[in-house]
């Protein structure tokens, strides 16, 4: 009887051990899992994704220019795009799969005019939809036209006349696109960390990590935001989320032992401090992230989102005080999704200025690419479980 009732103990403390762990834990797990039904991330995500596929491709993701003739394929389709394959997969739906996959095919054949050439950032991004395509098929035919955009990140096509300053990036070591402007950080990060889940070359996520480290170093603030550009001395919310989502994105298929890391952690989790301290009581951030007297916009509220589901779920975080606020977050930008799955105050396009009213009188779209996007990549890791999910 003593043995049994020593052994009881035991097994009684390891039970009160459990539920105060795994109950704790499965409570912040319900702030990032149980919404109400306007804000169910796999009804917002299939929403989003339909209306994705009911246009056609966008001039650079405005409604304004709808009967402009297109040129190419830009890069918030490609985000959006990318998104809803990202979804598609993580909910196992793979009737929105195909019709994603059968959106690309004319690009192969009577739609080529609208390939992207391989001579910008925000070009060669476009390589990451047709690598995430041979990702969930393995059909070759997507590998060779992405890879054509990952390796000519480092390596310029032949016909490519580089600038003074382009060359000097190439010679140390980095992308001869290099600008150092905030966006840069999602399509880099975003088309190499493609290449390297394909291959499994460590050159391409090292690339990337070298990249960013430049940036950050270049480029952040001692509060852990960013100016748009370094002659634009404004921290411009969707900038910044380019940037969060690019850190986020970046560590999640970084290799621990990647000596760029640690630094690119550190920026991270500065960022996200300052992030949660500059969320209003809605949920939202604004159009210049430190500025409480501009209007809330959606880009960048939902980049940052997206950057703190991430690291909640990857234990970058604290579970509770960023679930709290990524929970927020998410909730309150449901709100800005319209019944045709439009979503509302997005800032228009917006090209480097420093002064405080270019940001101001900006545009708030509906619809527009650049806010649709983010929306659905929160969706889209919302339904994922990233440690198994890479």
């Amino acid at each position: 009887m003593k043995k049994y009732g020593i052994i009881g103990v035991v097994l009684a403390g390891v039970a009160v051990i459990c539920a105060f762990t795994f109950g704790g834990h499965n409570k912040v797990d319900r702030l990032l899992m149980d919404f109400p039904p306007e804000a169910d991330p796999v009804a917002v995500g299939n929403k989003i994704s339909d209306r994705f596929l009911k246009q056609w491709h966008s001039q650079y993701g405005s409604p304004l220019r709808v009967n402009e003739p297109r040129t190419q394929v830009t890069y918030p389709d490609v985000c959006t795009w990318l998104g809803g394959l990202w979804f598609a997969q993580s909910t196992h739906n793979v009737g929105l799969k195909e019709r994603l996959e059968a959106r690309f095919q004319p690009l192969l054949t009577t739609e080529a005019y609208l390939q992207p050439k391989a001579n910008h950032v925000d070009n060669n991004v476009f390589g990451t939809i047709p690598l995430e395509l041979y990702l969930q098929t393995k059909d070759e035919k997507y590998l060779e036209m992405g890879m054509k955009y990952a390796d000519t990140q480092w390596d310029a096509p032949a016909e490519q006349e580089l600038t003074e300053d382009e060359r000097l990036w190439a010679y140390k070591g980095y992308s001869w696109q290099t600008r150092l402007w905030m966006d840069d950080m999602f399509m880099i990060t975003a088309i190499q960390a493609q290449a390297y889940r394909v291959t499994k070359d460590e050159k391409y996520i090292n690339r990337a990590a070298r990249e960013m480290v430049v940036y950050l170093d270049s480029l952040q603030l001692g509060n852990g935001l960013f100016y748009h550009a370094p002659s634009a001395h404004y921290c411009w919310g969707r900038a910044n989320g380019w940037m969060a989502v690019g850190m986020a994105e970046l560590l999640r298929v970084l290799p621990e032992n990647n000596p760029e890391r640690p630094a690119i952690m550190a920026a991270y989790l500065k960022m996200m401090k300052t992030l949660k301290s500059t969320q209003n009581e809605e949920g939202m951030w604004r159009q210049l992230v430190d500025d409480p007297e501009l209007w809330e916009e959606t880009s960048g509220s939902a980049m940052f989102t997206y950057a703190m589901i991430v690291g909640v779920k990857k234990g970058w975080l604290d579970a509770k005080e960023y679930g709290e606020a990524a929970r927020k977050g998410w909730i309150a930008l449901c709100g800005y999704i319209n019944e045709a799955g439009d979503v509302k105050a997005v800032c228009e396009g917006t090209m480097i200025e420093n002064s405080r009213d270019h940001y101001i009188n900006r545009l708030a779209l509906t619809g527009d690419l650049h806010g649709q996007a983010p929306v659905l990549w929160c969706a889209y890791a919302l339904v994922t479980d990233f440690n198994t999910n890479q």
